[in-house]
């Protein structure tokens, strides 16, 4: 179909050269650094297949902008900055990335843990001062400790094998239970509630949508296990930042990696307009985000964990898949239009 209309967002340089040159040359698509939202959609005005990753908003007052939109292919597992239930309701396929970075995203958050276990964030920085003494800066072994993963999927998976060769003891929650696979991986299925209160370290690995929005929040954090870490590389707004504070204050988390944190999309975009255009619910967002940096027992990573060379080749392999399925009348990972929408920006 070489008169489809294609609109790439979100893309960095190697993208643009993949895309450009690659199997879509012939379709000539355009290609933009720029995230799609409110204030660039009118480059997409005609398009019929967006391809986005997940700092753009399409929100209902975006897709109004977008009248011949046929498909939405997000290079992302994640789809909560798409409206679902608008999309089906206007017949748009939505695609996702389902598989890329299972163990990409689980070697990322084993960093994250070893930087809290041992103190190794803490430690840099104190000898950036050039002060090399020992104090405060002993750690724990993994070995013998338990570890608690919220949601078992690939990536959940990969995080328990890791897990089991430190010699950890692993709780799982999910609300899918595959008792077969947990004998095989030397898991145990749990309470969410029991999770919080048995667990060493925490790894948060569960999508985002209307049941998982703020699981772990300022009634449940005070369960859980006083002086465990806590790591999160799934999304923000699935850990309540005031939550979070909270229990870093009172001493009931001793640490917390973030690769994710609410209010991180607002961050970005603070930096590509003038704050006060922004919101009163996205303020405060940011400084709670603020309220996590400068803190020695913080480890805050830009939402990188799945950013290898491997898993972005994999992302865009399956992107060009996934648009090829559906030019020629098979679409592939489509995902089902259950999950909370993006708010659009007042």
């Amino acid at each position: 179909m070489p008169d489809t209309k294609i609109a790439f967002f979100e893309t960095e340089d190697w993208e643009k050269q993949h895309i450009e040159h690659g199997d879509f040359r012939k379709l000539k698509p355009r290609v933009y650094a720029e995230r799609l939202d409110s204030d660039t959609v009118d480059r997409a005005s005609d398009a019929e297949i967006v391809s986005v990753f997940i700092y753009s908003n399409l929100c209902k007052d975006t897709l109004d902008k977008l009248p011949d939109l046929r498909m939405i292919a997000t290079r992302s597992t994640g789809y909560d900055h798409i409206d679902l239930a608008e999309c089906a309701r206007r017949s748009i396929v939505v695609s996702n990335v389902p598989y890329y970075g299972e163990n990409t995203v689980a070697e990322h958050a084993f960093g994250l843990i070893l930087s809290l276990s041992r103190k190794i964030y803490k430690a840099y920085l104190r000898t950036t001062r050039l002060d090399f003494s020992l104090e405060n800066l002993m750690g724990f072994d993994l070995k013998g400790k338990t570890i608690g993963v919220l949601g078992a999927g690939r990536i959940g998976l990969h995080i328990v094998r890791i897990a089991k060769g430190f010699g950890m003891e692993v709780l799982v929650y999910d609300v899918r239970q595959e008792p077969l696979l947990a004998e095989v991986l030397g898991f145990t299925y749990v309470p969410f509630e029991e999770l919080l209160q048995r667990s060493d370290v925490i790894s948060v690995n569960v999508p985002l949508n209307d049941a998982t929005y703020h699981l772990i929040n300022k009634e449940n954090i005070k369960l859980i296990k006083r002086g465990a870490i806590l790591v999160n590389t799934a999304r923000g707004a699935i850990v309540e930042t005031e939550a979070l504070i909270t229990a870093l204050n009172e001493g009931i988390l001793s640490g917390v990696g973030l690769d994710v944190f609410e209010g991180e999309e607002s961050i970005k975009e603070e930096t590509a307009r003038s704050v006060e255009r922004l919101p009163r619910e996205k303020m405060m967002e940011i400084l709670l985000g603020y309220a996590l940096l400068h803190r020695e027992n913080v480890v805050i990573t830009p939402h990188i964990a799945f950013y290898s060379q491997e898993a972005l080749e994999r992302i865009m392999h399956t992107t060009e898949a996934n648009i090829q399925g559906f030019l020629a009348g098979s679409p592939i990972n489509v995902v089902a239009s259950t999950a909370r929408g993006p708010k659009c920006a007042s």
